[in-house]
């Protein structure tokens, strides 16, 4: 036989049984922890994640400000790479270009030079051709790293050391954004302007219990760096905000350029955020060649730095709204942008959070490194007061100093004991080159003395006073909002709120389908399709065997098409949506959903002005209106009550004042049209009374013009009102034997 398939029994093998389940759980919980925590999920205080953090820190180590000089992108990525990312260059390199790209980002935190990918989706170029340098708003996420202001843990080598968090002195989740997807979870936070993030952080110092509703006044929405309009709802933005969970609405900006003679072209100078444009325009010039947009003609790129699509219409006659809607519905020029505001909370806890909350949390930690900061310069400051009165003691006793440095072998301790200074304060003194001795004058060490004395007591009051450290975070976050205001040209708002057009629903859908004569013909079994163009001689058409033509009439592919069945119910199909011409079609069953036991009774065209009435086997009935018989889903509409074995049986288009019925036992009744209500749902009313049998057929008149109908022979005869004076009665009556030529049929069309 084989090998056997366990391992060879050993002392010093260490082969433990280990549970698989147990195993898989306590691995993949730690995959899906390490997704979380260090690369999907962005911080709520400074709004990053590990590699966007680990690019800033390394370019600020590499001293790259915004007013100094560029380095390679390729320096930099092999820089975060090395020192603090142990992971692809590829994706670090990604995440540098996309914090460079002003269509992507907000407020860019790179200053890139050179390709840098455009909103076409063109990549960038590779990261030897590129470079960069950190921007205004990096440096301030960055402002005061140095001073204590944050923890720092070991990098992955643990050689260096990293930030946990930066210090954030710009409102950077919200400002800019993140998405990202971990396990089990994922966050889409869409980019804002700052200058209105501060003053809702101001507003929130001042009140820090305000509601949504109050933080919605400073920030209405989003804004997004390629502009748009958001069409949502005051009341959906805010239950989005309070919730942290929901979308936005964002539609392409466009208006039309008159182009003389009653022309006119759609220019779209915005389109919405993270659509890329050239997709965008392929996927329209699809659905323009699959004649999905019959109102549009041609659509053109004459974008250069700026965004320019033209929308050139079928005939100056189309209405720019219709237009327009029928292409938001249909294409990317209208997007929606979900709200996930998931993070990690204090940079520990995953978690859903509303607006206020991502605020209040950016605020306790810039009061927290402002109180780190200023007991790092307290600290500071004392040392430096420790120092200058070392060199005040060695001023006022230079000479002694000097002869104890020149004479003692241990200088150190001798000073310590004869003049009571501390170690620091005798290092600081021994360690003075001897040109500094000049510069040792009693008045320079007290006024520098006094100023640090002075700046010690501001600090330390400030750090004694709650209300003075928030007065100081509001202070330094008002000078972020002069920096970014809506003043200038990065902090001016790009993205508008609007309301969406109310357009005719009915203009719309026959907007987005291309109007061609149609033939809709149904077979006695319920097979439907649509033939092309209008077909007169139905005698040629084929069915399966067995089957045979229920009914065939002419339409085309923008109407309705209203089919009423047995059973009293009515279902709507839109003309462009009918199985095509070739074959047999396909079963009404498998496009609706109708009841095995019912059959179709008729079908026609909608018009939303006519009436109809309805009638049942068992002789009731009423009047109803076409609008009320439209379904919009699968379900159709129930419209006439009726319980087997009674059925629908009779569908008369209202054309008179007049209804004629006439029943099995060919009995004929005239009465009144307005004898019959007009009802939306019912079982009707009583139209003809019968001891046997039921309705044969109906129809409604002017009884002025008289009664007509045709013979077997196709000859026509009418009844005037005089001559129908004995069949004239009441709703619901028994009638008299039909006059004399009557088909034998029992049916008005012969």
């Amino acid at each position: 036989m084989g090998q056997s398939l366990l391992p060879p029994s050993g002392g010093d093998d260490h082969i433990l049984p280990v549970d698989l389940k147990a195993a898989l759980e306590e691995r993949y919980l730690a995959y899906a922890l390490s997704t979380i925590m260090h690369r999907a999920l962005p911080d709520v205080r400074d709004g990053m994640k590990p590699v966007h953090r680990r690019i800033l820190y390394a370019m600020g180590q590499m001293g790259l400000r915004s007013n100094g000089s560029f380095k390679k992108c390729a320096k930099i990525v092999g820089e975060v790479m090395g020192n603090f990312h142990p992971h692809g260059d590829q994706s670090i390199y990604d995440a540098l270009v996309r914090l460079a790209q002003d269509f992507a980002v907000r407020y860019p935190l790179v200053n890139g030079q050179g390709n840098f990918g455009n909103i076409d989706g063109d990549n960038a170029a590779a990261m030897r051709y590129t470079e960069s340098k950190m921007t205004a708003v990096a440096e301030l996420l960055m402002e005061g790293i140095e001073e204590d202001s944050v923890d720092f843990r070991d990098t992955y080598d643990e050689e260096n050391s990293e930030p946990i968090v930066l210090p954030g002195a710009f409102p950077n989740l919200l400002a800019n954004g993140s998405s990202g997807i971990a396990v089990g979870m994922a966050t889409s936070i869409p980019p804002h302007n700052a200058h209105e993030l501060c003053d809702a952080a101001l507003h929130l110092i001042k009140h820090p219990d305000a509601p949504v509703e109050k933080l919605i006044e400073f920030v209405p929405g989003p804004d997004f760096p390629t502009g748009g309009v958001i069409i949502d709802g005051r009341n959906s933005i805010i239950e989005a905000y309070r919730t942290g969970r929901g979308g936005f609405r964002v539609r392409a900006k466009w208006q039309t350029e008159d182009l003389g003679r009653g022309g006119y072209q759609i220019v779209v100078t915005e389109v919405p955020y993270q659509v890329q444009k050239s997709r965008m325009i392929e996927k329209i010039a699809e659905l323009l060649m699959a004649r999905k947009l019959p109102l549009l003609e041609d659509i053109r790129d004459e974008s250069a730095e700026d965004v320019r699509l033209i929308l050139v219409p079928k005939s100056r006659t189309v209405d720019p709204t219709i237009l327009m809607e029928s292409l938001f519905r249909l294409t990317e020029l209208e997007s929606r942008f979900p709200l996930n505001m998931n993070v990690l909370s204090m940079g520990r806890v995953p978690k859903v959070m509303g607006l206020g909350d991502v605020l209040r949390e950016w605020l306790e930690h810039r009061r927290q490194v402002l109180e780190r900061r200023s007991r790092h310069r307290l600290a500071a400051i004392e040392r430096r007061l420790e120092i200058l009165g070392g060199y005040l003691v060695a001023y006022l006793n230079i000479d002694e100093v000097i002869a104890i440095i020149r004479e003692e072998d241990e200088p150190k301790p001798v000073m310590m004991k004869r003049f009571g200074l501390t170690d620091l304060q005798t290092e600081s003194i021994l360690n003075m080159r001897l040109r500094s001795l000049r510069k040792l004058e009693e008045f320079e060490i007290r006024k520098e003395f006094d100023a640090l004395s002075a700046e010690k007591a501001e600090i330390e009051t400030l750090l004694a006073s709650n209300d003075l450290q928030w007065k100081t975070v509001a202070a330094e976050i008002a000078d972020v909002k002069k920096k970014f205001s809506k003043a200038t040209e990065l902090g001016k708002r790009r993205t508008e709120f609007a309301d969406a057009p109310v357009a005719d629903v009915d203009a719309l859908q026959q907007a987005m389908i291309e109007k061609e004569p149609i033939t809709v013909v149904i077979s006695q079994k319920g097979w439907v399709r649509a033939l092309k163009g209008h077909i007169a001689d139905t005698a040629a058409l084929t069915f399966k065997e067995g089957d045979g033509l229920k009914l065939a009439f002419p339409a085309s592919t923008t109407d309705k098409i209203v089919i009423v069945t047995t059973g009293g119910k009515a279902y709507t199909l839109g003309g462009d949506k009918l199985p095509g011409g070739r074959g047999q079609g396909e079963p009404l069953r498998i496009m609706v959903d109708m009841e095995n036991d019912q059959d179709v009774l008729t079908a026609f065209v909608h018009d939303a002005t006519r009436k109809l009435i309805l009638a049942s086997a068992s002789g009731n009935g009423f009047v109803i209106g076409e609008a009320d018989m439209v379904a919009n889903t699968r379900k159709g509409k129930q419209v006439m009550n009726v319980t087997m074995p009674d059925e629908a049986k009779m569908v008369a288009f209202v054309r008179g004042d007049h209804v004629a019925i006439v029943g099995e036992n060919r009995k004929l009744l005239v009465f009144p049209l307005s004898q019959l209500p007009e009802m939306t749902r019912g079982k009707g009313v009583r139209l003809q009374r019968y001891k046997d049998g039921g309705v044969s057929d109906i129809r409604s008149f002017n009884i002025a013009d008289g009664l007509s109908w045709e013979d077997s022979a196709g000859r026509t005869f009418t009844k005037s009102k005089d001559d129908l004076i004995g069949w004239l009665g009441d709703r619901a009556g028994v009638g008299r034997d039909v006059p004399k030529g009557f088909p034998r049929s029992g049916k008005f069309g012969g």
